[in-house]
Order: C-alpha cells, then structure tokens, then sequence
C-alpha cells in the first residue's frame, strides 16, 4: 500500500470565498495509480502552520501533495514555508528563473514574477505546461499550484516519479430501508470476508430512506463474495434492493 496527504493551502478556501475543487480530483487519480489518499488538511496562509503540518505528514505518509500559495503575491508563503519545513534555505532555482525569463522577457519579468522562481536549495522541478511557472518537489513532498487546470497538468507531470500500489476497488448496492436494517450483518461480513472494507450512506429521496453500501478492496474477488453475502441478507429479509452498480 502506498499512502499519500493532502494538504490545501489558502485563506481563500477556509473563508468560503473559494470552493476547492482539487480534492475530489486529486483523490480520484491518485486512487487509479493506487496511491491511497489517507488524510486531508486545510491550513491558512501562514508560515507555522503549513511547517507543522507539512512535518507531520511527510512523516506519517509516502507522499505529502500541496495546492496552493505558489504565485507572485505577497500572500504566496508556500515556497518558503517547505524551505523552512525541510531547514533549507530558499534560493533562486536557475532552471525556473531561465524558463520564466524567457515566457515573460527581461522587461516583464518583474519583482513579483520572479517569486516564482525561488524554491528550497536542491528542489526539483515540476513541470507547468499551462502557465510555465512550475511548482516544486522536496523528498516526498511535491508543491503544486492551486487552480485547478494548472495543479491537473502539474500532477500528470508527476506520474512517472510516482511508485504505486494496488488500486482499490469498490462496488456500491443500494437498499430502500434505513441502514439500521443492514448494521449488525454488515459488522459481520467485514469480519468474515477479510481483505473488505463497507461502508453505508444514508439518504432520503422523493420522500423515501435508503442506504448505499459500497464495498471496497484490492482484491475484486472479494468483493464478489462480500455482494453476494449482502444480496443473501436482503432476500432472506425481504429488504429491497437495486441492482449492483459496476465495480470501479
């Protein structure tokens, strides 16, 4: 198993002005190059807290991805905060200050533009094929920006630095009855079926409860055999329940 975090960083998104819509992407590829997202976290722009969050997770998971708070303004703090995380100093990263140059030209490469191009000592690069300005990587912690289109190229840039694990896969069966109905047999078949995990989401539509469960694994066997536990359940209770949905 290969295990990785997330950390978004920005005042913008704890405020509500911006609406991340990095995570369920980020999730979702990293998921289909089995690479297990395991953790979230969500920081403000300020220096302490991206340290401190970055320590712990790097510490904890084989990867750390950051999104945000690598541009040219003042508030930008992501660069020189893994500086501070890894104890380096932030240099001027010749290759990024030679790209940048050459996309802005001497006359528009200003002060703040070149904020860009400073990353901690010995970083290696990641590509930016959307906008140029690239974003970093550090050990195991690889920094990308914040919009959305940008930080989707920067990751595809990564693939091929990435080791991956096995893809977990999952099944969803939905139920028309409370999850009430389906608790104590779903504790049980995820002890029987070992290699399984379930999990059970409750909603309410066109003014009528039900459950989806959505069995998940490594291993699609297994998860045959947890459905087919659970559809054995429903029939012998005379739950009602709709068709399996594809594993994915």
């Amino acid at each position: 198993m290969v295990s990785a975090s997330l950390l978004i960083i920005g005042d913008e998104i704890l405020s509500g002005r911006t609406q991340d819509k990095n995570l369920a992407y980020i999730a979702t590829w990293l998921n289909e190059a089995g690479i297990q997202l395991a953790e979230v976290r969500v920081v403000q722009d300020i220096r302490e807290d991206i340290v401190g969050a970055v320590n712990a997770m790097r510490a904890q998971f084989d990867y750390v991805f950051t999104t945000g708070g690598i541009g040219p303004t003042h508030d930008d703090i992501t660069a020189e905060s893994i500086a501070a995380a890894f104890d380096l100093p932030l240099t001027t990263h010749p290759e990024a200050y030679r790209i940048l140059t050459e996309y802005y030209g001497a006359e528009d490469f200003s002060d703040a533009r070149k904020r860009m191009s400073k990353t901690p000592e010995g970083a290696e690069l990641i590509d930016n094929p959307v906008s140029i300005a690239p974003g970093f990587q550090v050990e195991n912690v690889f920094v990308m920006a914040g919009v959305p289109k940008i930080m989707q190229a920067m990751l595809e840039m990564l693939r091929p630095r990435l080791k991956t694990g096995c893809k977990i896969w999952s099944q969803a069966l939905t139920i028309h009855a409370p999850e009430s109905k389906m608790a104590s047999r779903l504790g049980d078949i995820q002890e029987e079926v070992v290699g399984v995990s379930l999990g059970s989401y409750p909603f309410f539509r066109e003014g009528k409860i039900g459950t989806q469960i959505v069995v998940r694994s490594a291993d699609k066997a297994l998860i045959t055999t947890a459905m087919e536990l659970l559809e054995a359940y429903c029939s012998a209770h005379d739950i009602l329940r709709e068709g399996r949905a594809d594993i994915v």
